[in-house]
């Protein structure tokens, strides 16, 4: 326990410590992102926090004639409480328009702070390769020369000479990856078995059938590897007019405004032609998913939303399953003996407390990971646009099927018996079915603050995978660390369907509103020691996290406006229910203003900043910032390689693919 007590102190006084600038520096503008998004958390929840317990939680309390208080049920400090009818509800009503607006006001100013952010870090990072860069896809075919090269270079020289420089085309080399591939398997062979030979050399009598079995697996595999890397070196110095060219090219620009100007606008009449984008830095692209014609990339994306769609109705089931073993009590109707559980003291109440949101945590953790592979059908062509595609993906899935699939699920069991029975009181019993799930969902908020940022700070998962490998498949030295990036489309969703949560129960359950505060403040923590201590970036988008943060707390407030909508109807308030539709378009309205005045400035390099890093280099004296720009856009098969199976840490290729024009 003291141990525990130091670590919760040490990591406190990071908390306190740790600046944004420090953030900034070691995590990025993603890595603050992340961070300014619990911060954000516990801004809001705070306020919503002393709102709801020293206003809304006495007016639900102490309501005159409302039901019956029950022990065992949150109902007596809901919404559930109050009356139909009852003026105790514009209190409800006033407290939805307060924390509406203090939410939307927090919103803009932090989507105004982090594209100021933005622009900066744009400033900095101003000397890397991808802002002079621009990504150039469905390159047409030169009739002539039978090429996509020479097409490039003529384009851009006659209608972007002003800033043109020069130009890497890609080719396809599928053939160099397989010999790769098998090296680098020969090699892991030939280094365990190197291991055994020196293992079975330590014995005090090894037999001489042993060492001499082993020197000859090892010389076996040295002459294949030696073979190997001649065939891999013949492969990377041989004309390369004799591969097959991709319609993809890298272009460079002598000017960051040349390449954002060339990035923004459309080279050709026929759009599909020409495709132009900025370019993603070096270590971020997907060098495979390049060779996927673009125009195949919608069939990719079609194989993707089946096999979304596949798999959520697959993970209904669980999640319904899970509803039933929380409503285990009600269950009893249609299935007596499972009441038999109660016969063992305490174990009820940890199998219908605890147990469904553990269960439920446990499905949802595999469920970013699944999204991962999925995604590789889609074919981007960077590992960002990849895991932004993903985080989308998981937060729309868990809203669905974690979110609204439990509150659905939970209180049709929970009413549909009532329901048939007394079909007068159907309103009533849907009131109070919205804050029903309140319970479920503080469980649901604890365990996956206290056991999931546990289970981050122990990393307990890649421990067991770590050692698994070790022993298997990672024996060779020289092993890339799995632990490398941070997991943006995990943590991200799971954060934002807790805001959504929180939100959905600000004014209906306000007991649940200090649980969701440690919640933030437990994250807060643990990221910023994961951030410092922990991960190293993979890539940087400088923020293009946050606009689909901003989007999904957008929808955690419409979505509660349109709860609180239905909640006046059906307690028999419409005056109120009116009253809240014009806050409701508020919030529509502002969306669709930070849509026009932030959104394009996150999709695109602004030209006017683009124009001052230039100008802010020639002031400093600084020339030719560009020149090294086209070398690092080259396949890692390209690269140099050696018996010990180490890539040189030279960026350029053997053979430069590249054409410059002076």
């Amino acid at each position: 326990m003291k141990a525990e007590g130091l670590f919760a102190s040490a990591a406190i006084n990071i908390a306190i410590r740790v600046t944004e600038d420090e953030v900034l520096e070691i995590g990025g503008l993603d890595g603050l992102v992340l961070v300014r998004l619990f911060k954000f958390g516990i801004k809001f929840f705070s306020v919503c926090s002393i709102l709801g317990l020293f206003v809304l939680l006495p007016v639900n309390y102490t309501a005159p004639d409302g039901p019956p208080k029950s022990s065992n049920s949150m109902d007596s400090y809901t919404i559930s409480h109050i009356n139909e009818g009852s003026d105790r509800l514009w209190v409800h009503f006033s407290c939805l328009c307060f924390i509406s607006c203090y939410g939307l006001y927090l919103l803009y100013k932090e989507y105004d702070d982090i594209l100021a952010k933005r622009i900066q870090q744009l400033q900095n990072n101003r000397h890397h390769p991808d802002q002079f860069t621009v990504l150039v896809r469905e390159i047409p075919l030169c009739k002539e020369h039978l090429a996509y090269s020479c097409c490039v270079d003529h384009f851009f020289a006659k209608h972007h000479s002003y800033a043109y420089r020069s130009y890497q085309i890609l080719y396809n080399s599928k053939d160099l990856e397989k010999v790769l591939k098998e090296a680098k398997h020969v090699s892991g062979k030939l280094e365990g078995y190197r291991r055994k030979s020196l293992s079975k050399k330590q014995k005090v009598d090894p037999s001489l059938s042993e060492v001499l079995g082993q020197e000859a697996q090892i010389t076996f595999y040295q002459e294949r590897l030696e073979g190997l890397y001649c065939k891999i070196h013949q492969m990377q110095k041989e004309n390369r007019t004799e591969l097959k060219e991709l319609p993809v090219a890298f272009v460079t620009f002598k000017t960051r405004w040349g390449a954002a100007l060339v990035a923004q606008s459309q080279q050709h009449p026929n759009p599909l032609m020409w495709i132009t984008d900025m370019a993603p830095e070096p270590r971020d692209v997907l060098w495979r998913n390049l060779a996927i014609p673009y125009r195949h990339l919608p069939l990719y994306k079609i194989s993707l939303y089946v096999s979304v769609t596949i798999l959520t109705i697959f993970f209904a089931i669980p999640v319904t399953a899970i509803q039933g073993i929380a409503k285990i009590e009600r269950l009893k109707k249609w299935f007596p003996p499972v009441m038999a559980i109660y016969l063992i003291p305490g174990l009820g109440p940890v199998i219908t407390g605890y147990l469904p949101s553990a269960i439920l945590n446990g499905f949802i953790y595999i469920i970013p990971f699944a999204m991962l592979g999925l995604a590789k059908l889609a074919g981007y062509e960077s590992r960002s646009k990849h895991e932004i595609r993903v985080c989308n993906m998981v937060f729309y899935f868990l809203v669905g099927n974690v979110f609204f699939l439990s509150l659905l699920s939970g209180s049709l069991l929970d009413q549909i018996g009532e329901s048939f029975s007394h079909p007068k009181h159907i309103p009533t019993h849907l009131a109070r079915a919205v804050s029903a799930q309140a319970d479920f969902f503080m469980t649901y908020i604890l365990t996956n603050g206290l056991s999931g940022f546990s289970l981050e700070i122990l990393q307990l998962a890649l421990f067991i995978w770590d050692g698994i490998r070790s022993r298997t498949i990672g024996r060779g030295k020289g092993e890339k660390v799995y632990l490398n990036s941070f997991p943006y489309c995990r943590i991200i969703p799971l954060v934002s369907l807790s805001i959504l949560i929180g939100m959905a129960y600000a004014v209906v359950a306000p007991l649940l509103l200090p649980f969701i505060i440690v919640y933030f403040f437990l994250g807060y923590v643990v990221f910023l020691n994961q951030i410092e201590d922990v991960y190293e970036p993979a890539y940087e988008t400088c923020g293009q996290y946050w606009p689909y943060i901003h989007h999904y707390i957008v929808l955690a407030i419409v979505f509660m406006q349109i709860n609180m909508i239905g909640l006046f109807g059906l307690k028999s308030k419409p005056s109120a229910s009116f009253a809240a539709i014009p806050l409701l378009l508020l919030t529509v309205v502002f969306n669709e203003y930070c849509k026009i005045r932030f959104l394009p400035s996150f999709h695109h390099y602004p030209i006017q900043n683009a124009m001052n890093n230039d100008e802010l280099d020639e002031k400093n004296g600084v020339k030719d910032a560009y020149v090294n720009a086209i070398d690092v856009y080259s396949p890692s098969c390209w690269k140099p390689v050696n018996l010990s199976d180490e890539e040189s840490s030279s960026t350029e290729p053997l053979i430069s693919s590249s054409q410059e024009r002076i």
